[in-house]
């Protein structure tokens, strides 16, 4: 025979009682700490779904970036944009054309956006001198 039905014999029904409503409220206990540590595990996934996000449209404006850098300068102000991998196109990802302002002579005001499903999701700024 097992210890537990061992145990319980030798108890009373009061006892029995009690060691019936000690299981529920450690099964209760142990239900809320599940739950905590799932809902946890739900956020530090949501968390990790937006870093990748931020860190894929940070390296899509950085690439925008430095391929307007390496074309030539235009006075009038229209660089082409960059090639999109075709599985972060399939993700939403895109690239609006960048805006140039001019600031002085040479020099120009270029700004970035990265945006997923139609929202942007960063923006940088930076700047093409005329060399």
């Amino acid at each position: 025979m097992c210890d537990l039905a061992r145990k319980m014999r030798g108890l009373n029904s009061a006892e029995l009682g009690q060691s019936l409503i000690e299981i529920l409220v450690a099964l209760a206990i142990l239900g809320m700490v599940a739950v905590i540590f799932l809902s946890g595990l739900a956020i530090a996934s949501k968390s990790v779904i937006v870093s990748e996000e931020r860190v894929t449209a940070e390296n899509l404006a950085k690439s925008q970036m430095e391929n307007i850098k390496k074309q030539n300068y235009k006075h009038s102000g229209s660089y082409s944009k960059i090639y999109i991998a075709p599985e972060l196109q399939a993700q939403g990802y895109d690239i609006e054309l960048p805006a140039v302002e001019p600031v002085g002579s040479g020099l120009q005001k270029v700004t970035v956006v990265v945006s997923r499903n139609g929202e942007e999701i960063l923006e940088i700024e930076g700047y093409k001198l005329d060399r």
